[in-house]
């Protein structure tokens, strides 16, 4: 027992819970942030400030002395400031000689200066090390405990000790540093937060568009020519039953421009014989935002299911309903049950609650906080072969929805088509394109290719 005992104690790693001293220039939100974060984590904590006094505000633990005197007690210093106070640096250059200079300021507006600050402040301090991190934290973020914010800290800096070295910080704290390479990245890494839903924008622009269109094809075909034709006013439609008719069909739209791209992927490998090849430009960037796509067309399914939901208790619908009971009264005649139409309507009903049953599935699978908790071939089973189910489930809940109302000529107006009819041509092209991939040869041919192996070594970079 005892012998095993020190063989545990042996193999057991010394720990040291000493840390060395932070300095911070800068006591505003963002300073006070990060120093109390850090003492926390059990760094001591040195402010270097214009005044001295001791601050309410101020964490406890830290203390605060002159620049020159804060600089000389610790091998890193956080510049928590912007770029205009950066002249104050100047005159403690021999002070400040090897030690480590962490850039964490934002501008403006984008691309702001030529040169980004954390160049400018190398420039300014050319006998430092300047590394670029904590810009793209807030100071709410640090003082919430990073729970409901981004983990993310980029980092760039030439000397790779130096950013190690801040890298070694960013976990102390709870957060992902991300090496981003030399300081010429510092611009990006300072753009970044100036951006404002980067990978959003395609998506949003797209959906807003898909529903421009499908809300004016909608107001002529129910709407207009009802009142053109009929002489009868269904403008009370915009309220509920275009929105209902229109987020769907976004919905299925946007579900299948998410596997659209993987099948244009894999068609491109094919012809080129090759996976060492960049895929245009336009198809690199639309595979970047088919996570947003996705939820977008969730929100557009959700809003669906409420739209749903409030049908039965719609004045128009009840009128309906009542007026139809009426007529049959008085006509004395009923409407015998239809077992065709009843199986058609349950089918109808169960695909579409199967479908968004999924949707919602790969909705929270695509959250980063669920993500990162699942292996890469477990987030890739959910992600491609339950998603092909949703988008086969969501189309035939649509085609069962049509019935035979697809080749009815009373169903067009003006000639056109049903929206829903519409909304099958992009979901339908990408699962008979991706059935033919997944025949067997084509899908051999595509496993040898993302295997390294190369029919066209002319196409490979």
């Amino acid at each position: 027992m005892n012998k095993n005992s020190s063989n545990i104690m042996a193999l057991a790693p010394k720990a040291s819970n000493k840390r060395e001293t932070v300095c911070i220039f800068g006591t505003g939100d963002f300073g006070r942030a990060l120093g109390h974060k850090l003492i926390q984590s059990g760094y001591p904590i040195v402010f270097g400030s214009r005044s001295t006094q001791l601050s309410s505000l101020i964490p406890k633990g830290a203390e605060v002395l002159s620049h020159a005197e804060a600089a000389q007690k610790a091998a890193i210093i956080i510049i928590a400031m912007q770029r205009q106070h950066y002249d104050f640096l100047t005159p403690l250059e021999e002070i400040l000689r090897g030690k480590v200079l962490v850039d964490v300021s934002n501008n403006l507006k984008i691309n702001q200066y030529p040169e980004s600050n954390a160049k400018y402040l190398a420039q300014l301090v050319p006998s430092t090390r300047v590394v670029k991190a904590f810009n793209t934290v807030s100071a709410w973020a640090l003082q919430s405990g990073t729970l409901d914010a981004s983990r993310q800290v980029f980092v760039c800096g030439d000397d790779m000790e130096a950013k190690q070295m801040v890298m070694d910080i960013v976990r102390a704290v709870g957060l992902t540093p991300l090496d981003q390479g030399s300081l010429s990245a510092a611009q990006e890494i300072e753009n970044y937060p100036l951006q404002l839903f980067p990978m959003w924008k395609f998506p949003i622009f797209l959906s807003l568009g898909l529903t421009a269109f499908f809300f004016f094809y909608c107001l002529i075909r129910d709407i207009i020519y009802p009142y053109v034709y009929e002489n009868k006013d269904y403008s009370f439609f915009l309220a509920i039953s275009i929105p209902n008719r229109i987020c769907p069909v976004v919905a299925l739209i946007l579900l299948a421009l998410v596997y659209l791209p993987g099948v244009l992927a894999a068609i491109i490998q094919l012809y080129r014989g090759t996976k060492y090849s960049r895929f245009p430009d336009w198809l690199d960037k639309w595979m970047l935002c088919r996570k947003q796509l996705g939820l977008i067309a969730l929100a557009f399914a959700f809003l669906h299911v409420f739209y749903t939901l409030v049908i039965p208790i719609r004045y128009y619908v009840r009128w309906r309903n009542e007026d139809g009971i009426i007529t049959q009264a008085l006509n004395n005649k009923t409407n015998p049950f239809s077992n065709t139409y009843g199986w058609l309507s349950d089918s109808y009903l169960a695909l579409g609650i199967l479908g968004f049953f999924l949707f919602v599935l790969l909705g929270i699978t695509s959250l980063p906080s669920v993500s990162n908790n699942v292996n890469w071939r477990e987030f890739r089973f959910v992600q491609s072969k339950l998603g092909y189910l949703t988008l086969i489930l969501c189309t035939a809940h649509t085609l069962v929805y049509g019935g035979n109302r697809f080749l009815s000529p009373s169903s067009y107006r003006w000639y056109l088509p049903d929206a829903y009819i519409l909304s099958l041509i992009v979901p339908c092209i990408v699962l008979v394109v991706k059935f033919v991939l997944i025949s067997p040869y084509l899908d051999r041919q595509l496993t040898r290719i993302r295997q390294g192996w190369e029919r066209n070594p002319q196409y490979s970079e």
